[in-house]
């Protein structure tokens, strides 16, 4: 995807066919949420293009991917920040929930480095 604003429409849609032509569209609006979250946050926090990657595990799970550029795998994904709680962000703030999100709602989460390439950060979603 390029990095671009429009990046997280594109994942959107892109999930919403690959979900719907396989035949388990139960998982799309808790997978389009965190495949957001992701994206959105590889354009915040990266210079160059990003990857979705979606891979399905059986007929309820799916897995959703984003590699990115940047080599630093944010906090509460770096698995060693301690307790998970949102980036404390005042009442009208627009950013700094949406790696809480994908916590809270994905079913497993993670990320890790790929050295100079960058890193992938994934989640879980089951139906």
């Amino acid at each position: 995807m390029p990095h671009d604003p429009r990046a997280a429409r594109i994942a959107r849609v892109t999930l919403r066919a690959v979900l719907a032509g396989h035949g388990i569209p139960q998982l799309q609006d808790t997978a389009e949420l965190l495949a957001t979250e992701l994206v959105t946050n590889a354009y915040r926090h990266s210079t160059g293009p990003a990857t979705l990657r979606l891979r399905g595990l059986g007929r309820s799970r799916l897995r959703v991917g984003v590699w990115d550029a940047n080599p630093h795998i944010p906090p509460p994904f770096d698995k060693r920040s301690g307790s998970l709680r949102p980036v404390l962000a005042g009442v009208a703030a627009e950013g700094g929930r949406g790696l809480f999100l994908v916590c809270h709602y994905a079913e497993a989460w993670g990320g890790y480095p790929l050295g100079r390439d960058g890193k992938l950060l994934w989640c879980e979603v089951r139906a």
